[in-house]
């Protein structure tokens, strides 16, 4: 993760933290701000996120550090792991990851030993082939030194933007229902508030249902507040999706790259600022959002988008919601944890879920006592299957993806801000050894080429990189970096591997 960039808020905490003594470990492959305040960086290189956080395990489980009661009363198959992890000694690991034996040990000793320990994690850790995987050998740390269920622990993830915990967790992951119940779990009580049967079968994400229109299964789409075309890794496949599509519905602030290329109907919507409703952070609190001002234009509040186009097709008597809190009092009745969360409650102060009354306090720390499954939690074994995005005498650089302080996301709001003047596209960033074994001088503009596309962009020759490495933002579609990335996907979310592409570089005539 690099939050004073990609999370300033949580990142300047951070920060604020170290300066009052907490110790804080980095793990990145480049020498980011955060990384340099760091009392230990371990500069890994991309792709090795499996090994690295075995490794971690290994030497606190040899070097004595695990919390035998804790794993005694909370966690199961340790013997099993124990015997795992010793394939994956930090010595073993060490030329692999790039970081040496002894870092790898110091960086153990501190998470072990100075309780509490917190892990924060970001999409350097999910969008990898084995991105999934990975959060689970950080989970396996954390079950080992009993960093759970007390302040100042656990595993948290820092989601890509606002409100994502809050999307997902009202449901627009295909296989859940809202408050991430399967829909198994969840079908009697959802049928009996809304009075209609729940289709038992799994929906598609946002990627298979890229693969089905390609495949002539899917006909139309509808996209909120989303430019997938920019957005997507793989960028040539995801236009051929597109153009299989009968109908693509674009529903944004402004004419994203989608709309341009793709759409055939627009709905113009409102920012956050020019409607009512609610937002979930990280730390599970649901907090009130306020319309500041009434929507420009024809634009209109996603909640109205969608209502009046239910009720053009027959179905106004299912939504004809007048106001985000009618929406949100149907979202307590259908799900039991978050219960107590009335709009009078979170009128100057938000709650925490679960608050399953309306004289409950919120819960501020989960698992105290139990997981969300039962009382305890199993040690993952997650063997490292390595990328198929490898570097070659054709393609010697490996390519991460990411965001950075001037920009955001696929650039649909910032580019269109003041923020251009501060970062007007997006820079290639080069170790200085390699710049200058290419002959490539900053600000030049090279033409990077991977085994799926290419794309050109200005050079940044910058110390924070290591020599073979290369980093790039995705913002600017006039360079649409995403027509070179990679199309491998994570074993099991389906995610894009967006932190490693095998890149080669050319100068332009």
């Amino acid at each position: 993760a690099n939050p004073s960039e990609n999370h300033p808020i949580p990142g300047a905490r951070i920060k604020q933290a170290a300066m009052r003594g907490a110790n804080l470990i980095v793990i990145d492959p480049r020498e980011t701000e955060l990384a340099r305040a760091a009392d230990i960086h371990l500069q890994l290189k991309p792709g090795t996120n499996i090994p690295m956080f075995n490794a971690l395990a290994h030497a606190i489980i040899d070097e004595g550090l695990a919390d035998e009661e804790f794993i005694k009363a909370r966690v199961t198959e340790f013997e099993e792991f124990k015997k795992f992890v010793a394939e994956y000694s930090p010595e073993s690991v060490a030329e692999q990851c790039g970081v040496s034996a002894d870092l790898i040990r110091r960086a153990a000793r501190m998470y072990a030993s100075q309780k509490p320990s917190m892990a924060l994690h970001g999409l350097g850790m999910t969008e990898h082939y084995q991105g999934t995987e990975g959060v689970m050998t950080i989970v396996n740390l954390a079950l080992l030194t009993g960093n759970f269920g007390k302040p100042g622990t656990g595993v948290n993830p820092l989601r890509g933007q606002n409100n994502v915990q809050g999307s997902a967790h009202m449901g627009c992951d295909p296989g859940i229902l809202t408050g991430s119940v399967s829909v198994e779990a969840g079908k009697d009580l959802f049928e009996k508030v809304w009075q209609r049967p729940v289709p038992l079968e799994s929906g598609l994400n946002q990627l298979q249902m890229m693969d089905a229109a390609r495949d002539g299964k899917l006909k139309a789409l509808w996209t909120i507040g989303y430019d997938v075309f920019l957005s997507n890794a793989n960028a040539h496949e995801t236009a051929r999706s597109f153009e299989k599509l009968e109908l693509v519905i674009v529903q944004d602030l402004f004419m994203n790259e989608t709309a341009k290329r793709f759409g055939t109907v627009f709905f113009p919507a409102c920012s956050s600022y020019e409607k009512d409703g609610t937002f979930m952070n990280g730390e599970r609190r649901v907090q009130r959002i306020r319309k500041a001002v009434e929507p420009r234009g024809s634009s209109r509040s996603d909640l109205t988008i969608v209502c009046d186009l239910a009720a053009a097709m027959g179905f106004a008597s299912d939504f004809d919601f007048w106001s985000a809190e009618e929406v949100w009092n149907e979202v307590r009745d259908v799900w039991p944890p978050g219960y107590g969360i009335s709009y009078g409650r979170i009128e100057t102060r938000g709650l925490q879920w679960p608050c399953p009354t309306t004289d409950h306090p919120g819960t501020e720390v989960l698992h105290g006592t139990s997981f969300s499954h039962g009382p305890t939690a199993a040690l993952k074994r997650i063997k490292y299957r390595p990328t198929k995005e490898t570097v070659s005498d054709e393609f010697p650089f490996l390519l991460t993806t990411g965001r950075v302080l001037e920009q955001f996301n696929a650039g649909t709001m910032t580019m269109r801000t003041p923020n251009k003047r501060l970062r007007p596209t997006d820079r290639l960033m080069i170790a200085p050894r390699d710049a200058v074994r290419l002959s490539i001088t900053p600000g030049e503009s090279v033409k990077m080429r991977s085994r799926h596309g290419e794309a050109v962009l200005p050079v940044e020759v910058s110390d924070k990189m290591r020599e073979g490495e290369l980093f790039a933002s995705f913002h600017d579609p006039a360079v649409f970096l995403n027509f070179a990335t990679s199309p491998v996907r994570d074993r099991f979310t389906q995610a894009c591997e967006f932190k490693v592409t095998a890149v080669n570089l050319e100068k332009l005539p």
